[in-house]
């Protein structure tokens, strides 16, 4: 999906987040968001919303003269998505319905988004979505496609969800041992997005194969892709697709086979979606 007018004040007020996040002077604050502002005025329209994030956080970067601009904030997304792991197990261990149980799990973390337009609670989410009905319920169909796929890739998004990521993949080789899983990363610092190295903190390499996919965008931007990840995209039997920013890229795609797992976080995607600010979406393309 292509960039709506709305779009370009979020991305504009992302440079105040971004002063917050690095404890930006007054004067590098203004300069961030001034510079935002001007590059807006020649925003294409043509393009996804990750495609322009991808210019406005590598100009913020310059200018800030830092490789990750989130990186102190990403290491507390994932203390605090750690805290509630053991709760998270417990709720697994007693569920009649894992993959559901799992599939919701890491649909709550994609609340953990630095980029959004509406903010929600971490623990909140965590507290209600077992008990939550998805706005958008394609999960049977979800389940049918996976009992017969050989081999998943499942596109992260953001850190601190990815721990919740984690789990899924977990249960999802529980569940289906005779398959093959892939976690994609992004290939650099963007935003809040899960990188090679937060996938290697985690474990990650324990229980899948690891894909550092070469993009420089907040989603999984095919023609940006290294050989392997455009491969690997195009010949596993299914692929999940975690968060807005991986939607927005993959929405349409070439492909079919898609599931889209998110929480609803703009007007701009829940139109695209035909659903509400806050539901919880199960999408299989």
């Amino acid at each position: 999906m292509t960039i709506d007018e709305a779009c370009v004040g979020c991305i504009i007020n992302q440079s105040v987040k971004v002063a917050n996040a690095i404890h930006a002077s007054s004067s590098l604050a203004d300069e961030l968001t001034s510079t935002v502002t001007k590059m807006s005025e020649s925003f294409s329209y043509d393009d996804t919303p990750p495609e322009i994030a991808s210019y406005v956080y590598e100009k913020m970067a310059q200018i800030a003269n830092k490789t990750d601009l989130y990186d102190e904030v990403k290491e507390l997304s994932t203390k605090k998505a750690l805290s509630f792991v053991p709760l998270l197990k417990k709720e697994l261990s007693n569920s009649n319905n894992k993959l559901l149980t799992a599939t919701k799990i890491a649909i709550a973390g994609n609340v953990i988004d630095l980029a959004a337009e509406v903010e929600f609670d971490l623990q909140e989410e965590l507290e209600k979505i077992f008990h939550t009905e998805f706005g958008y319920d394609d999960f049977s169909v979800f389940a049918q496609k996976l009992s017969s796929a050989k081999s998943v890739l499942i596109v992260g998004d953001n850190v601190g969800e990815h721990i919740f990521d984690y789990m899924l993949i977990e249960t999802l080789s529980e569940l289906y041992p005779g398959s093959k899983f892939y976690y994609m990363v992004r290939g650099n610092p963007i935003i809040n997005d899960v990188t090679i190295k937060e996938a290697k903190e985690a474990g990650f390499e324990k229980i899948c194969e690891v894909v550092d996919s070469g993009v420089n965008t907040p989603g999984f931007t095919y023609n940006r892709a290294n050989d392997y990840s455009r491969e690997l995209f195009d010949s596993v039997d299914m692929v999940i697709s975690k968060g807005m920013g991986n939607y927005e890229c993959m929405s349409p795609s070439h492909r079919e086979g898609i599931c889209f797992l998110l929480k609803i976080k703009c007007g701009v995607v829940a139109a695209s979606l035909k659903k509400e600010v806050g539901d919880i979406v199960c999408k299989m393309d």
